[in-house]
Order: C-alpha cells, then sequence, then structure tokens
C-alpha cells in the first residue's frame, strides 16, 4: 500500500465515518429519551433514498401508501384513547391532527410524484415524508409501551424492522435505484488528488449537522428538554416537561436525520428495499464506542468505523464487516471492567 493508496482509503472512511457519525446520533438521542434502541433507523434511510428515487424517476413512491396507513392508524388510535377519557372533542381534534396532516403531505407527494418538479422540490418531499414516519411510528407502536422495560422496547424494536422490511419489500420492489447527484463538480486537492462534489457535501452535511444539534441542545428550549428527559425522566416530569412531547421531538428529529442520509447517499450507492439495515448496524457499533450518551465520542466512534471498514476493505472485501463488528468485543470488554454494575430491579427503580 503506497501513499496514493492510503490516502484514497482514508478519503471512503471519512465519507462512511460521516454518514455513520448522523445515523448514530439518531440512535443515541432516541435511546437517551425514550430508552428504545432505535433498530430499523437503517430502514429509515432506505425509504428515504427510495422515495427520492421514485420521484427521480416520476412515479409515485410507496412511501405515499405507507404514511397514509400509518396516518389513519394513528387516528384511531388517538380518537379511541380520547374517547375512553370522555374527551369527545379532543378525540375528534386529535385524529384530524395525527391523520389529517400526514394524509394531505401524502395527497401532496402522490401529485407530485409524475411531473418531475426540481430536485429541491423532490428532496423536500422526501425528506417530509420520511420525517412523518417516525411520529407515527411513535404514535402507533412505543407510546402504548412506554414504561415497559429496555429488553421489552428492544423486541419490539426488532420486530419493526421486520415490518418495515417487509413493507419496503411491498412498496418499493426488489429492484435498485440510484439518483443523480446532489452536487456536481469535483474538488482539486494537493498532490493531485480530487474529490467530488457530493463526497463534499456528505461530509460537509455532517459537520454542518453535528455543529446545529450541538447549539439546539445548549442554546434551545427544546434542546434543554430533550436533555433533561436524557439526564432524568421523573425530574424532567416534576419541572413541567412532558416525556410524551419529547419522545415525539426525538422520533422526528431521527427520522428527519435518516431521510437525509438516505438522499445524501442515494446518488453514490444503490439502494435496495434492505440495504439500510448493515449501515444501521454500523451506526450502532459507532453508538456502542459513545456509550449510547456521548455525542462526542459517539462522532468519534463513527469516525473509526468509517476508517477501519475502508482499510479492512483493501485487505479483505469478505471479512471487512466481520472486522468492523469486532470493534464491539474490546468496547464492550473494557466497559465491562470499568463501569460500575446494576441489578436489572434497581435499575427499573432508578428509571
Amino acid at each position: 500500500m503506497d501513499l496514493s493508496i492510503a490516502a484514497l482509503l482514508a478519503q471512503d472512511g471519512i465519507t462512511n465515518g460521516a454518514i455513520y457519525a448522523l445515523l448514530a446520533l439518531a440512535l443515541v438521542m432516541v435511546f437517551a429519551v425514550t430508552r428504545v434502541i432505535l433498530v430499523p433507523s437503517g430502514e429509515l434511510l432506505t425509504i428515504g433514498a427510495l422515495t427520492l428515487a421514485a420521484f427521480d424517476q416520476g412515479h409515485v413512491p410507496g412511501t405515499v401508501r405507507l404514511v397514509a396507513g400509518a396516518a389513519v392508524l394513528a387516528g384511531v388510535i388517538e380518537a379511541v384513547r380520547r374517547a375512553r377519557r370522555g374527551e369527545w372533542r379532543r378525540a375528534l381534534a386529535g385524529a384530524a391532527l395525527w391523520a389529517g396532516i400526514p394524509l394531505a403531505l401524502a395527497a401532496l407527494a402522490a401529485w407530485m410524484g409524475p411531473r418531475k418538479l426540481p430536485l429541491a422540490a423532490e428532496v423536500a418531499m422526501a425528506l417530509a415524508l420520511t420525517g412523518a414516519l417516525g411520529p407515527l411510528t411513535w404514535k402507533i407502536v412505543f407510546e402504548p409501551i412506554a414504561d415497559a422495560s429496555v429488553l421489552v422496547l428492544l423486541i419490539v424494536s426488532l420486530a419493526l424492522h421486520f415490518l418495515l422490511s417487509g413493507l419496503g419489500l411491498l412498496f418499493f420492489g426488489p429492484e435498485g435505484s440510484r439518483t443523480q447527484p446532489l452536487a456536481s463538480g469535483t474538488l482539486q486537492l494537493g498532490g493531485g488528488y480530487t474529490v467530488s462534489g457530493q463526497v463534499v457535501l456528505m461530509v460537509a452535511s455532517a459537520l454542518v449537522l453535528s455543529a446545529l444539534f450541538f447549539l439546539v441542545f445548549e442554546r434551545t428550549i427544546a434542546g434543554k428538554a430533550l436533555r433533561a428527559t436524557a439526564v432524568n425522566r421523573i425530574g424532567a416530569r416534576l419541572v413541567g416537561i412532558r416525556p410524551a412531547r419529547t419522545a415525539l421531538l426525538a422520533y422526528g428529529c431521527a427520522s428527519l436525520l435518516g431521510g437525509l442520509i438516505g438522499v445524501l447517499i442515494a446518488p453514490v450507492t444503490t439502494m435496495y428495499y434492505d440495504s439500510g439495515f448493515i449501515i444501521g448496524l454500523k451506526a450502532f457499533v459507532a453508538a456502542i464506542i459513545g456509550g449510547l450518551v456521548s455525542y462526542p465520542g459517539t462522532a468519534i466512534g463513527a469516525l473509526a468505523v468509517g476508517l477501519v471498514e475502508s482499510f479492512a476493505s483493501f485487505w479483505s472485501g469478505a471479512l471487512k464487516d466481520a472486522i468492523v463488528f469486532s470493534l464491539l468485543i474490546p468496547v464492550l470488554l473494557l466497559r465491562s471492567y470499568v463501569l460500575p454494575h446494576v441489578d436489572a430491579a434497581e435499575e427499573e427503580i432508578d428509571t
């Protein structure tokens, strides 16, 4: 391996690490606020990419039917919940809110599909459709079991992954899709190295969004509410913060991040209905390196995962994924020795 090959591998590793960092940040945020390991985060990524690909081809994306069906189900659930409490007026208002807005969004997307609008409008609609799935998923699946144990939440999240993967096959089919680049041209670096505009956009998006997340969590009321809920759910309730609203915000941000990642990688990778799962697993490795609590640690872990994957692919393409996942072993062993052990019963009392 000479210096030029190492530079190319480092470029690929940084690019992949930027993608893993964004998805891992979404995983950490959802877990910190709701104790849910969002296993189907990769499916959200896939849905975002395939939705944009459908718009790019002049088709109505299958996401329209997925969002419409979830909206109707969420509206019914909200109406029944309010009706059981005797809140009939709020039942109708809640059903209209949960079903009406996503259905209007789906109708607009169905109208846009065959009309080939500008790329910016297609990207915005792909992000809106994917972003709507996060809150709908929380409303339908996780809100009724919000107080369950972490193990139960993990099992449900895993089942949701298989459900969304099957729905992806149903709505998008088994064929792969790729979109046109969002950024054209190349950037000339020293030594004769060139970087494509799409790669620059991916890395820049990761840097900008990471900085934006830092500012949101440090400077805004919503960000401080998310942090408070992550630190102590009971304490957050005592000071007037509603965990249900922070959970809704966390799922919305996570689904938007997933959709954005799908939009960014769709021009450089052929996406299939199940392509997001392996990306989600590698982002999970990065989140574990960060302890599922530290955003800077997660970003560093994502960069490490991207670089290890890139250089491992040069050594053995067949074993690169195994090498990446093997990073979990020393991390988990180190945390097992360093961190104090807590019994499950004590953990339930604390939460």
